[in-house]
């Protein structure tokens, strides 16, 4: 039987970790309240970008845009999303599995394809392993702003302009709720369907009148829709990594309680058996005299 203040210590040591678990909890639960709120807030933005950029190119009868080509796929780019910081359970080591297991099974050697990283954890994943790694960006905040992926995803849409790689996909995890996070894999380039709506329906109705012309508006729209679904997977990835923390620091917790509960009544039978003993030795003693 362990010793009465040995397991006395245990049991505070846990209460402690328990009290700092409980305060991650709550603080990845407001993290991920502001995440949603500005996810949310971003997607009006998108749709709207689409539905002009969508009229244009329904306007003009020879759409000629390198990022509405589809062409023969010789390299692939992947932007691939992590957090910074771990005790988020599964949330990184999922992501990192998928991508894994695409490049195992969709290329025969690291010549076919290229990685951007955002996020420590997968920025060192990718380095231990000699992935060809080719951007980064780590620290990011808990809010990102768009400034703060502007590069990565401008270099990104800018090199499949240039040729370097036929298509670009996003690798994150995407926010269903805080207990839902799913490893997604999103095609970005090329948009080869933006005439359609997601439903099926056919996209941009609305009439609009463009200056200097309509294709000179959709070369600049072109890569700002781009970068905006990227940026948008940023967002949606913060809101999915603090939900996997809020998720996971709540199960420490409640396993905390559970250790709490044990080594209390472990503790308990080990002073009651403590204080049978010595009331027996007091008795063999009263006896012996």
């Amino acid at each position: 039987m362990q010793g009465v203040r040995d397991i006395k210590r245990r049991i505070k040591s846990v209460q402690n970790t328990k009290q700092i678990t409980k305060a991650m909890k709550m603080v990845a639960a407001a993290k991920l309240r502001r995440a949603q709120e500005r996810a949310e807030a971003s997607k009006p933005y998108t749709e709207k970008i689409k539905e002009v950029i969508s009229s244009i190119a329904k306007g003009i009868d020879d759409v000629n845009h390198p990022m509405l080509e589809v062409r023969p796929v010789k390299k692939t780019g992947y932007i691939v999303i992590t957090a910074d910081k771990g005790l988020a359970g599964g949330y990184n080591a999922n992501i990192l599995r998928l991508v894994a297991k695409t490049l195992k099974e969709r290329h025969q050697s690291a010549d076919e394809y290229v990685i951007f990283a955002v996020g420590r954890k997968g920025r060192d994943f990718f380095k231990k392993r000699d992935y060809p790694l080719i951007g980064e960006i780590i620290g990011l905040s808990d809010t990102p702003t768009f400034a703060d992926i502007k590069q990565i995803a401008k270099t990104a849409v800018s090199m499949y302009g240039d040729g370097i790689y036929d298509e670009l996909y996003l690798v994150y995890n995407e926010f269903q709720s805080a207990i839902s996070q799913v490893p997604t894999e999103k095609k970005v380039l090329p948009l080869a369907n933006l005439t359609e709506s997601e439903e099926g329906q056919p996209a941009g109705n609305n009439d609009y009148d463009f200056e200097p012309s309509a294709e000179q508006v959709l070369n600049v729209l072109l890569p700002r829709y781009a970068e905006t679904i990227i940026y948008n997977a940023v967002l949606n990835a913060k809101a999915s990594e603090h939900g996997a923390r809020m998720t996971a620091m709540g199960s420490a917790t409640d396993n905390a309680d559970e250790v709490i509960g044990v080594l209390t009544l472990t503790y308990n039978r080990a002073r009651q058996s403590s204080i049978t003993q010595e009331i027996s030795e007091i008795v063999a003693g009263a006896n012996a005299l």
